[in-house]
């Protein structure tokens, strides 16, 4: 029985992490404003919080008492022993991101919080659309270029999957300028977010189709100065290690008073 490639080149995507600048993260530190803000607006205390990254000292510098996880295909989290667990700015490299977050689920004690931040489906929308119409005037079809990114509904479904409580997902939207094409890739690459699919091109691209690329973003996304907008949008997913302290769902018929004389209305019945 065969088994299908993964989607990711692991040993791919970790060269490109050996080659990031440091000053390029600025989506980890938009990541990192985000995880801050949504921590403030709960009402506890966290005293053994971890966190996942593919950069440590990056988020070590924020939590310096949290334990700093690489994110591995397998994590080395102790079980049932954290508060709090981050999965910051790598869930969209996971060949398996459900298993990714019923590992750090079963790292929480009883109630424990998972925030995980990602990229989502919006981001580079605009180079996706250049490069793909790009590749089809000019090769003839279509190469795996830029990895898929979950839309939110989607991504909130996974905390779902991973069995955690009280799931919610929300986005924020982000757009940086360029002066070119070439600015913006070289951004993606000395961020660490270059080409990692296992089934990308492993030769050079024709010079053209980037030049074609160039063409068409300008046409239809340029800024009034000239300046190519790119869009990232930064997921955010929360959900809790179930706990029975958590309030539940009504089961369905238990009410004991009729929603009608709550609003103070008169109840109509709907007709066959």
């Amino acid at each position: 029985m065969s088994h299908a490639a993964p989607l990711f080149d692991r040993s791919a995507l970790l060269a490109h992490r050996k080659r990031v600048r440091p000053e390029a993260l600025f989506l980890h530190r938009a990541a990192q404003d985000e995880v801050q803000d949504r921590l403030s607006m709960v009402n506890r205390t966290f005293t053994a919080p971890a966190v996942v990254t593919p950069f440590p000292d990056l988020w070590a510098s924020l939590f310096p008492t949290a334990a700093i996880v690489s994110d591995e295909e397998t994590l080395d989290l102790a079980r049932g022993v954290h508060d709090l667990v981050i999965h910051a700015m790598a869930l969209h490299w996971a060949n398996d991101p459900v298993g990714q977050l019923i590992q750090c689920r079963l790292a929480l004690k009883p109630d424990g919080l998972l925030l995980a931040i990602l990229p989502g489906g919006e981001t580079l929308r605009e180079l996706r659309a250049a490069l793909g119409q790009a590749e089809i005037e000019i090769a003839g079809g279509l190469s795996p270029r830029v990895a898929p990114m979950g839309e939110i509904r989607d991504l909130g479904a996974l905390l779902q999957r991973a069995g955690l409580a009280l799931p919610v997902a929300d986005s924020l939207t982000l757009t940086a300028e360029y002066r070119d094409l070439r600015h913006l890739m070289h951004d993606l690459r000395d961020m660490g977010e270059a080409n990692a699919l296992s089934d990308r091109l492993r030769h050079p691209t024709r010079r053209a189709v980037f030049d074609r690329a160039e063409a068409l973003y300008r046409a239809a996304f340029a800024t009034p100065e000239g300046r190519l907008p790119a869009t990232f949008e930064l997921v955010c997913l929360t959900g809790w290690s179930p706990s029975d302290s958590q309030p539940k769902p009504l089961r369905p018929g238990s009410a004991q008073a009729r929603l009608a004389d709550a609003l103070k209305t008169t109840e109509t019945k709907l007709s066959d």
